[in-house]
């Protein structure tokens, strides 16, 4: 993992096309703003991970429902 330290109104670039900026720090909150393509998702990790959860029990259920076919 690479750590970086930045100021209030710094950012980081990654790939030349996705711009972090720290916009606030308040206490032990730090606030980032992302500038991203459209094409790319930016989440929250607890929001990445339900979406995963989900796509993953989705995925599941596809593949039990294609065996219930399957065996019919």
């Amino acid at each position: 993992m690479l750590v970086l330290s930045r100021k209030k109104n710094e950012s980081i670039v990654i790939n030349d096309d996705i711009t972090i900026v720290v916009v606030e720090i308040r206490g032990d909150k730090v606030r980032l703003g992302v500038e991203a393509p459209k094409e790319v998702p930016v989440h929250r990790n607890e929001v990445y991970e339900a979406i995963r959860r989900n796509q993953q029990q989705g995925a599941d259920g596809e593949a039990h429902e294609a065996d219930a076919n399957t065996a019919e």
